[in-house]
């Protein structure tokens, strides 16, 4: 009876373990990878995301992500074309190519092996090549073009079962000197600025004055022969009237003893010559 229980407990244990492996050897590949399927140590094929089956001890799978990765290079050392030195952080995202992961494998094992053989072999290479080409004040002040020189020279150089999505220079870092007199030229460049703008506003109220005077002075020249050909018409006008009036007096003798008499205020002088006669009005001329 002993021996019939320890027989059903060594089968009953056999068939746990049977069912583990078997169950054990189904697995699960995601979306964001795919499986290297290896029989006996050796490529087979690669496995699609998806459930799929492996043959116990004898096929194994390795796991490979095709998601986009990045990688940070923080003390890359480099030159510029005016012999400053400078400390450049750069980020570089990249991703495997899904088919082709079996090179991913039999060229590099893995993602670590990829990394360190391939993309950071080139990565500080083609950084200290770019930069070297720029000034360092060219390298900030056009650091869009700077960028993408760097990027364009890193993809360039990685030809693998790796595509680069993007590399962003993420700080450049020169000598505390260096940006010391930066800072100083900066400031200068910033005062000269403001000078010249200045300069360029007195300039302009400079003008603004001119015009006002030269508008003033032409308001005042506009007024003087305005009042001038207007002193010229009264006298023209005057002069007319008098001499309408002389001739009117020339032709009608009549008419200056009319205006003789309008003019008499009745008052008879009180002093007399002899033998004289009245002034100012002839009787007889207005009797008739």
């Amino acid at each position: 009876m002993q021996g019939f229980n320890s027989k059903a407990i060594g089968a009953a244990g056999a068939v746990l373990v049977l069912l583990g492996i078997f169950f054990s050897s189904w697995y699960t590949v995601d979306e964001t990878e795919r499986g290297v399927l290896l029989r006996n140590g050796a490529l087979v094929g690669i496995v699609e995301p998806g459930l799929s089956f492996k043959t116990p001890f004898i096929e194994t799978v390795k796991f490979i992500s095709v998601q986009s990765q990045a990688t940070s290079y923080r003390e890359l050392q480099a030159y510029s074309k005016d012999q400053q030195t400078a400390t450049l952080q750069v980020s570089v995202s990249w991703h495997v190519v899904p088919g082709e992961v079996s090179k991913v494998y039999t060229q590099y094992q893995d993602l670590e092996g990829l990394v360190s053989r391939l993309i950071s072999r080139q990565v500080p290479t083609q950084v200290e090549n770019v930069f070297g080409q720029y000034n360092a004040v060219t390298a900030v002040q056009q650091r869009g073009k700077f960028v993408a020189d760097v990027a364009r020279a890193i993809k360039e150089s990685i030809n693998g079962p790796v595509v680069i999505d993007g590399v962003q220079v993420e700080n450049i870092d020169f000598s505390d000197d260096y940006e010391r007199s930066i800072a100083l030229r900066m400031k200068a460049e910033v005062e000269v600025k403001t000078r010249e703008q200045m300069l360029a506003t007195e300039q302009v109220q400079a003008q603004i004055r001119v015009t006002q005077a030269q508008a003033e002075a032409d308001s005042k020249l506009a007024e003087a022969k305005a009042d001038a050909e207007a002193t010229r018409l009264r006298g023209e006008a005057e002069a007319d009237a008098i001499k309408a009036r002389a001739q009117a007096l020339a032709s009608n003798q009549n008419l200056v003893e009319l205006t003789k008499a309008e003019r008499w205020d009745g008052t008879l002088p009180t002093t007399m010559l002899p033998n004289s006669a009245l002034p100012f009005i002839d009787a007889a001329k207005k009797s008739e």
